[in-house]
């Protein structure tokens, strides 16, 4: 999709509060995937818009939990559900459902045939979580392995230890999208993935 001065309109995040809210098409899409209330025990307080509203805040703006904005939830609400809804696989289902909607409102069949996968190794500190060292690129933290269709949209992510060469990591990678996108025939690459093996 080109950039027009009618889609730069259409697409514009002018809100009342910050750039990251969701506007209600957007939240009209992912409102069906969220659980319901629980009926037993004490009924829900949080706003579930406002919990996703500051997960994008998060996102957008690279903020620690703790620095998240008094006016969303407090940072262990958010916190606990984003958690509790990535064990769910949660957001792999949303994202799922929007690649479908959005190739099939370019004109594409939902699911897509053609893939195109690349990495990035990304700096990382030494508290939490994984890292390695990637000596191609001379960097000490993680790499991410994504995969997107033709149009660019997200099908595959898989994050691990810098150290791990391209190659290695693509047949963990494409396993883990065979059954969520089982048209995806052709994945280009270039030549990190190939094996020497």
């Amino acid at each position: 999709m080109a950039w027009s001065e009618i889609t730069r309109r259409h697409y514009a995040r002018r809100t009342a509060r910050y750039a990251s809210d969701m506007t209600d098409r957007e939240w009209a899409l992912i409102e069906p995937f969220l659980p319901m209330p629980r009926r037993l025990g004490r009924p829900r307080s949080t706003d579930l818009r406002e919990v996703v509203n500051a997960l994008l805040y998060i996102v957008t703006s690279g903020c620690q939990w703790r620095m998240l904005p008094k006016d969303f939830p407090p940072c262990s609400t958010v916190q606990r559900y984003f958690y509790q809804w990535r064990a769910l696989g949660l957001w792999s289902r949303i994202n799922h459902h929007l690649v479908m909607e959005a190739r099939e409102l370019e004109g594409r069949e939902a699911s897509p045939t053609a893939g195109v996968i690349d990495s990035q190794s990304v700096k990382t500190t030494e508290s939490g979580g994984i890292r390695g060292y990637d000596a191609g690129k001379k960097t000490k933290g993680r790499k991410r392995h994504i995969i997107v269709d033709t149009l660019g949209l997200m099908v595959g992510l898989m994050v691990h230890s810098a150290d791990v060469q391209d190659r290695d990591v693509a047949p963990d990678i494409l396993k883990s999208i065979r059954y969520r996108w089982p048209w995806l025939l052709h994945v280009f690459a270039d030549g990190s993935y190939a094996s020497t093996s």
